[in-house]
């Protein structure tokens, strides 16, 4: 069943975050993964959020998500991410039908 890592980063420093865009992306096709949503405008439809910037993943599975989360692959970009942006992250299982 698919599995969805959903992140808001609200980026403080924007030349160390260019570093991390450009070492995330092999580590999480390493693990299955890949970009539905990165960047890109957003608008809020109903309450009051509005993350900075917006990034969903999708994985095969969620134990490839942790897999990937947690791996020597990804291990740098997440301390760059970390030292650089203030991250929420969610993973979230997917259906494993679409629903009718």
């Amino acid at each position: 069943m698919p599995a969805y890592v959903v992140v808001e980063v609200e980026v403080h420093d924007a030349q160390t975050y260019e570093r991390y865009k450009k070492l995330a992306p092999p580590a999480i096709a390493a693990y299955g993964g890949r970009y539905l949503v990165r960047g890109g405008a957003t608008e809020v439809l109903e309450g009051s959020w509005k993350p900075p910037r917006f990034v969903v993943l999708e994985f095969p599975t969620a134990e490839r998500a942790r897999a990937w989360w947690s791996s020597p692959e990804y291990a740098e970009a997440k301390a760059l991410r970390q030292s650089c942006a203030h991250t929420q992250m969610l993973l979230v299982e997917g259906l494993s039908a679409p629903v009718g």
